[in-house]
């Protein structure tokens, strides 16, 4: 079973590979199956990883939008053809900036803790 530092660098990782391409711009996800599969993909990962962390990791740690981020998993995954592109390419622009860090910091405070194993 994975700690919740690990699913925290998923969550790190997942980030990384989404900017890899992002960079391209929102034309590039919009017309480039590719990268809307890798970056919707990663999407899914980051919920995923999250939604695996549980409730009571969650409510320790109420600051980042824990419900939010397994919803948009729950979407991607379940309503695939209904996946809104100017709510994916807002989420990849504004939010996962701000993800990034406070996962950083977050997994900075369990290494600090000795809970990074």
């Amino acid at each position: 079973m994975r700690n919740p530092a690990e699913r925290l660098r998923d969550i790190i990782d997942a980030i990384a590979n989404i900017e890899r391409y992002s960079v391209r711009g929102r034309e590039a996800l919009e017309q480039d199956e590719l990268i809307r599969t890798w970056i919707l993909y990663h999407l899914q990962i980051i919920g995923e990883a999250a939604a695996q962390l549980g409730s009571a990791f969650h409510d320790a740690h109420p600051y980042i939008p824990w419900a939010q981020i397994v919803a948009m998993r729950n979407v991607l995954v379940h309503e695939y053809f209904g996946v809104d592109l100017h709510e994916i390419w807002r989420t990849v622009e504004k939010d996962i900036p701000i993800l990034k860090q406070q996962i950083e910091m977050l997994l900075k405070q369990l290494e600090a803790q000795g809970d990074g194993e």
